[in-house]
C-alpha cells in the first residue's frame, strides 16, 4: 500500500454516531455503514459515539480527521462543529454557521428570502396565538414543523383549523420554535450536493400523507425515481437553484436539499440537511450510485472534503 492509497491519505478516523438527538437510531444506521465502507477500503477508521464517549478522546486518542453520520442536535447543528474546530480536527460537511443556519429552519428561510430563494411562505406559531388567522394568511393545508429537528420528526400536515392547536402542541415537544408553512401541492424532489456539484434529482413518492420518519426509513413501498422524469434543462435548473440555496447557507462539502415542485413547475425549496442520512434508504447514496459512484466511493470523496473554517478542503492541502 502505497502513500497514495487513502489508508495512508486520512490517517485515524473517527466516525460519529449515534449521539443524543432523536435522531439517534437512524444515526447508528448511517454511521455503521460509512465504516464498514471505510474498513473495507483499508481506512484506520473507528466508531465514536459522543454520547457514551467524550470529545475530549479525539485528541487524546489521536485522530486526524472526523466523518460525521450524526442527525440532528449535538451532531448537525454547530455544536460539534464548534468543539472540533477548537480541537484543531477536520470534519465531514459544514462549518459552525451553515450547520447552525440549516438545522434552523425558521432563520433558513429567512435568509432564503433575502437572497431571493424561492421558499414556501411560513410563520413562527407560539402558544395561545390566532390559528385562524395563520390558517388564513397560509391557506390550507399547511405543515407544522419543530424548526430544529430533522427526519420529519414531529412534523403534521394539517387540513383544519381546529387540527392547528394539536400540531403546534406535537411539534412543541420537540422544540419551542414551531413554524408553520404553506404546502406546497405537486412534486417532491431532493437534489443531493458532493462539493461543488449537485447529483441527479430524485422523485420521492409515497402511499402515506407526505414523506414522514415511517416513509424515510420503515416503509417499502415509497418509490425512489432516478432520473427524476424531468426534461434536462429543468433538472439542471433546479440543480443550479439548488446549489445556490445551499452556499447562500454557508454549506459546504455534502449535503442535501429538499424541493417540491407546485402543479406549474415552480421549484419552492424546504431545507438542507448538512449531514443527510446515509443508511440503505437514504437519498444521497442513491443518488450518487445514479451518477456512477459506488457507496464507498461517495464515503472516501466526503472524507476528502473533510476540513475546518477557514482552511481549504483536505484534499487541497499540501501534503
Amino acid at each position: 500500500m502505497n502513500t497514495d492509497t487513502p489508508a495512508v491519505h486520512f490517517g485515524k478516523v473517527a466516525v460519529l454516531l449515534g449521539g443524543r438527538s432523536a435522531e439517534r437510531e437512524v444515526s447508528l444506521k448511517s454511521g455503521s455503514m460509512v465504516l464498514a465502507a471505510l474498513l473495507k477500503l483499508g481506512i484506520d477508521a473507528h466508531p465514536f459515539d459522543p454520547r457514551q464517549r467524550a470529545l475530549d478522546e479525539l485528541i487524546r486518542e489521536r485522530f486526524d480527521r472526523v466523518f460525521i453520520a450524526l442527525h440532528g442536535r449535538y451532531g448537525e447543528d454547530g455544536t460539534l462543529q464548534g468543539a472540533l474546530e477548537l480541537a484543531g480536527i477536520p470534519y465531514t460537511g459544514s462549518g459552525v454557521l451553515a450547520s447552525a443556519l440549516a438545522m434552523d429552519k425558521w432563520r433558513t428561510k429567512l435568509l432564503w428570502r433575502a437572497s431571493g430563494v424561492s421558499t414556501p411562505a411560513c410563520e413562527l406559531l407560539h402558544e395561545g396565538m390566532d390559528f385562524a388567522g395563520v390558517a388564513e394568511r397560509l391557506g390550507l393545508p399547511v405543515m407544522v414543523k419543530p424548526a430544529t429537528e430533522g427526519s420529519s420528526i414531529g412534523m403534521s400536515k394539517v387540513r383544519g383549523i381546529p387540527e392547528l392547536a394539536a400540531a403546534f402542541s406535537l411539534a412543541a415537544r420537540y422544540d419551542p420554535a414551531v413554524i408553520a408553512e404553506q404546502f406546497i401541492e405537486g412534486t417532491e424532489l431532493t437534489a443531493a450536493v458532493l462539493g461543488k456539484k449537485a447529483l441527479p434529482l430524485i422523485r420521492l413518492e409515497t402511499s402515506r400523507d407526505f414523506y414522514d420518519y415511517e416513509a424515510k426509513y420503515l416503509a417499502n413501498d415509497t418509490r425512489y425515481i432516478v432520473p427524476c422524469g424531468l426534461p434536462p434543462d429543468a433538472e439542471h435548473s433546479i440543480q443550479q437553484e439548488a446549489l445556490r440555496a445551499f452556499e447562500v447557507l454557508g454549506c459546504r462539502g455534502w449535503g442535501r436539499v429538499d424541493v417540491m415542485l407546485d402543479r406549474a413547475g415552480r421549484p419552492y425549496f424546504l431545507e438542507v440537511n448538512t449531514s443527510p442520512g446515509m443508511t440503505d434508504h437514504s437519498l444521497v447514496p442513491m443518488a450518487a450510485r445514479h451518477a456512477g459512484l459506488s457507496y464507498e466511493q461517495l464515503c472516501v470523496q466526503i472524507l476528502e472534503l473533510a476540513q475546518m473554517t477557514g482552511t481549504p478542503a483536505a484534499n487541497e492541502r499540501a501534503p
